[in-house]
């Protein structure tokens, strides 16, 4: 990806302070979503990092990981898998609990969304804690998935969640 696009797509987040609560300044990806090149370029990057892995499925995290991951899924021609929070999938699901840095909540996959020893990638828009993609892991490992990488476009390095996802290998674009 060349590095005026990297440049552009991090000019373009906006901070909201005091979001959802206060104290928390919110990483605002909307103004990338509502440019077409932006959006186009912040897919691009995505894709670059997954076109040559082997991979059977990606799940996005509900919900802006739904944005990009079903984008990337489309683009490869592999499926794609909403992990979404609790009581929103209408079959069986398997589910985890994980803290946030403002609160806690709750994520459920479905039971047959990923059959036993495919490659998962997973991608969201932003790692901050590692509490959401952590429970993801969990969930992906819990129903046979084998996850190879989780990717995102935004990354808060001084929240440290990275580290909550050892030892999956964890690829961001824009760091803050």
């Amino acid at each position: 990806m060349a590095e005026n696009s990297l440049s552009k797509l991090h000019a373009a987040v906006r901070d909201v302070p005091d979001f959802p609560k206060a104290g928390i300044i919110f990483k605002d990806i909307t103004p990338i979503l509502k440019d077409g090149a932006l959006f186009r370029a912040s897919i691009d990057i995505f894709l670059d990092q997954c076109r040559d892995k082997r991979i059977d499925k990606i799940v996005g995290i509900d919900a802006r990981g739904f944005l990009f991951g079903s984008a990337v899924a489309y683009e490869l021609g592999i499926g794609f898998v909403p992990l979404r929070k609790k009581g929103r999938l209408p079959y069986q699901t398997e589910s985890a609990r994980y803290s946030l840095e403002y609160g806690e909540a709750e994520m459920e996959l479905h039971i047959d969304a990923i059959e036993r020893g495919e490659k998962i990638v997973l991608i969201d828009d932003l790692l901050a804690t590692g509490g959401t993609s952590a429970s993801a892991a969990t969930l992906i490992k819990k129903v046979g998935g084998d996850l190879i990488e989780a990717i995102f476009l935004i990354e808060l390095e001084f929240l440290h969640g990275r580290k909550k996802l050892e030892p999956t290998p964890v690829t961001s674009f824009l760091k803050y």
